[in-house]
């Protein structure tokens, strides 16, 4: 059997490279109410503010570098005989800037714009307003194409599909509170295969990966890329 291996990627992966997480001491959720910045209940009360908060957050991706731990990934998906797929929580493009090709964002991406009237998308400008038309609609209704709490993510038929089939299973960099990623290790290990948690410190679901790699992405990442390079 080839081998197949699908990545869960978390705040974690991009911390180093200056891009916030969401649930340490000094996230982004300590900073900022996620119900004001994170829901349709908060954009609709005040888009202009939500549309500031995704500004700034678009300028500081773009100004971030990707790590090792994303060049690593990148590597592993070039050098690896069988299947990687990365499906990443982070909505930065840092795994494509790295040189990643096969990455499935489940929360959306910075990069994109979505029209809450008609549900078109397109790329996203560096600075986007409330009063902003939809270029297929001219509603102004545009807002972040990424997945608020009480939204459903992105691509999820293919997400268990890649996890009924794959030998390997990785987590990097997440919290596992947020289901349902929280899951996708449970999935991976009822379908047989090897799980690894590579964090720097413990997940919530820790107990139920295979194997465990602490500290920090930027030496755990390409130290395990290179154990499965080898």
């Amino acid at each position: 059997m080839t081998d197949k291996i699908v990545i869960l990627t978390g705040a974690g992966i991009s911390a180093e490279s200056g891009l916030g997480t969401f649930r340490d001491e000094d996230g982004l959720w300590t900073r900022y109410d996620l119900e004001e910045v994170a829901t349709p209940e908060g954009f609709a009360r005040n888009p202009g503010f939500v549309h500031e908060f995704y500004n700034a957050r678009r300028a500081n991706c773009a100004r971030a570098e990707p790590n090792a731990a994303h060049a690593a990934l990148a590597r592993l998906e070039r050098d690896h005989p069988g299947e990687v797929v990365i499906v990443t929580q982070n909505v930065d493009d840092l795994h494509e800037r790295a040189g990643a090709t096969r990455v499935i964002h489940m929360h959306g991406a910075l990069s994109g714009a979505l029209c809450a009237a008609c549900d078109h998308r397109w790329p996203a400008p560096h600075v986007m307003q409330t009063a902003d038309p939809c270029p297929a609609c001219a509603t102004p209704a545009t807002r972040p194409d990424v997945v608020w709490f009480g939204e459903i993510p992105y691509h999820m038929d293919e997400i268990m599909n890649h996890l009924a089939t794959c030998t390997r299973f990785a987590a990097i960099g997440t919290s596992g509170e947020v289901y349902p990623a929280a899951g996708f290790v449970q999935l991976a290990s009822d379908a047989g295969a090897h799980t690894v948690e590579l964090n720097l410190d413990p997940s919530s679901v820790v107990s139920s990966f295979s194997e465990t790699w602490p500290g920090p992405a930027t030496q755990v990442v390409p130290d395990w890329v290179a154990s499965l390079l080898r």
